[in-house]
């Protein structure tokens, strides 16, 4: 009951705000501190993706009934998209950049904008595939399958400007597949071809006007010790997934990609600066603070474009970071000094370890030219893009993990031949296999985030490849690769409540409140390139049935 109240005057509060019209959007900081609203693509920018919402508990989730559904009609690459929500709205994209604004509480569609695409965005390697929107200054802005950022009016779904940002046309895989961040009046991301022939940067502009104001270059390529030769032209290492804004110290948090070509490395010979790093830049000009370098010279792909997760422990501020390795860096948040590292894999011959003092890899695993070689974790990586989620009332981490390795032939690949669907992989061999002596395996882990302790597991037979949600109400919510959506008590992993969506979850899950009724959104509907990686590890995904809805629950009456 106290909860209830608690929810009732929140809602009030917010029912006031928006007659008034979304004043907290136009001041570019979108509702971060309402309980109600999901306001940016990891809720808050710490990303935790935690809702302190607690009217839906263990003990009532068994009434959790769909409240609705919105279909976006377009079911290519599935939905991959994290909803927002702000003052009872729910904006989200589909697939092919197609935005939509539906009411929070019936689905019942606002409006919809379809963009007028450029043909080279369906020649693309990364085809269809969209992760997300961002709100701020009464605008709702997408980074788009051709290259540009467009800003949408938040009321009509208008546009009210577009700026092209890059060309694909010349700059393979130079697209947006994940949303463009605020910070304050900058608006900045990074483009999706990590693992094409491209210069990774970082591009940021006016986010009123939309007039370029800075461009980062990921590749330290005027280092001939760092790129040799020219080697820094065609380096990959894009930042292609969201970063994060955080305003105590005016500061952009980002990771960026693997050096391409992603398993040859003759040809690259260094460290390969700023590839597989994290970046720490000045949203005022896009200076680099600091840079953390997780994996030098990488050749087994591990890109360490993850979500970069703030939190404070023993009066310490530090940001936990993921790499695609299965190896968990903890760093200092003003410094990008090490704090520590674990492993969140189980199988793992890259290395032999990693200094948890200096990050040195120990005992690099050789990978000789035209041999056959297995890798462990394999391309996907011990987790795939997907978020994990913090709950700050466990003081748990919650996130997928897979069991799988690559069996790699490296060879010599000419970048002028790749074309503009290609990958500059650089290997004559690739494939998904399980650990050795083993079998592939996955599962969802509750770990203390700055030690890695593991506090429970449930084994999954196939990975979740869906972000998860951890909310107030002691709950994590994850779903599967077959449609099924999961509760757990977020204290000891009982499951406590299941649905079956029908088509597998690539895309989020949020939670939000309207009039007083706490919602909990999945973004369904399976899709992306990653079950044609994994299928020969895990066969059963390549013929799973795709689709697109968001469906929305909450208690029955």
């Amino acid at each position: 009951m106290r909860a209830l109240k608690k929810l009732l005057l929140i809602s009030a509060l917010s029912s006031a705000a928006l007659l008034s019209g979304p004043q907290s959007a136009q001041a570019g900081e979108p509702a971060a501190d309402n309980p109600d609203n999901w306001p940016q693509y990891h809720r808050t920018s710490n990303a935790w993706r935690y809702s302190p919402l607690d009217q839906i508990s263990p003990d009532n989730i068994k009434n959790l009934k769909v409240a609705w559904i919105h279909q976006p009609g377009d079911i290519q690459m599935g939905l991959q998209a994290t909803p927002i929500v702000i003052d009872g709205i729910v904006y989200y994209i589909g697939p092919n950049n197609n935005v939509f604004a539906v009411e929070a509480a019936s689905g019942k569609q606002i409006w919809h904008y379809q963009p007028d695409l450029d043909d080279v965005a369906y020649e693309v390697f990364y085809v269809a595939a969209s992760r997300g929107v961002t709100l701020g200054h009464g605008n709702v802005y997408i980074g788009s399958l051709d290259g540009r950022f467009i800003a949408l009016d938040q009321k009509t779904g208008k546009e009210k400007w577009s700026t092209q940002i890059t060309q694909p046309r010349e700059c393979y895989g130079c697209l947006f597949s994940s949303p463009p961040q605020l910070a304050g009046d900058i608006l900045f991301g990074g483009t999706t071809g990590g693992d094409q022939p491209t210069q990774g940067k970082i591009y940021a502009v006016n986010a009123i006007t939309g007039e370029k104001a800075w461009t980062f270059d990921i590749l330290d390529k005027d280092n001939p010790a760092s790129w040799p030769g020219d080697s820094g032209e065609v380096g990959g290492s894009g930042a292609w997934l969201p970063g994060t804004y955080d305003e105590e110290s005016d500061t952009i948090f980002i990771g960026t990609a693997n050096a391409a070509p992603d398993f040859y490395g003759a040809e690259r010979e260094g460290d390969n600066k700023h590839s597989a790093s994290v970046l720490a830049l000045s949203p005022k000009d896009g200076s680099l603070k600091w840079a953390y370098q997780e994996i030098p010279h990488d050749v087994w792909d591990f890109d360490s474009a993850y979500e970069v997760i703030s939190l404070k422990r023993d009066g310490k501020d530090l940001l936990v970071h993921l790499n695609k390795s299965g190896f968990v860096f903890v760093l200092e948040k003003d410094t990008g000094s090490l704090e520590n590292v674990w492993p969140l894999a189980q199988n793992i011959n890259f290395v032999e370890s990693i200094d948890t003092k200096t990050g040195a890899l120990i005992g690099r695993l050789d990978m000789p030219e035209g041999e056959e070689t297995t890798v462990c974790p394999y391309l996907l990586g011990a987790r795939s893009w997907n978020h994990g989620a913090y709950n700050p009332d466990t003081g748990l981490w919650y996130t997928n993990a897979m069991e799988v390795c690559n069996q790699v032939v490296p060879a010599q690949q000419e970048h002028e031949s790749v074309g503009i669907a290609g990958l500059y992989l650089g290997v004559s061999k690739l494939v998904a296999v399980p650990p050795p002596g083993g079998k592939a395996s996955a599962r969802l882990d509750a770990r203390d985030p700055i030690s890695g302790e593991l506090k429970w597991t449930v084994d999954y037979p196939l990975p979740g490849l869906g972000s998860v949600l951890t909310t107030g109400g002691n709950l994590v919510f994850n779903g599967d690769p077959r449609g099924v959506i999961h509760a757990y008590n977020a204290q000891n992993g009982d499951e406590v409540w299941n649905f079956n969506a029908g088509s597998g979850l690539r895309g989020g899950i949020v939670s939000y409140a309207v009039d007083g009724k706490q919602y909990i959104l999945a973004a369904t509907g399976f899709g992306s390139h990653a079950p044609g990686f994994m299928a020969s590890a895990f066969p059963e995904v390549s013929g799973l049935p795709g689709g697109a809805a968001l469906v929305a629950f909450t208690l029955a009456d």
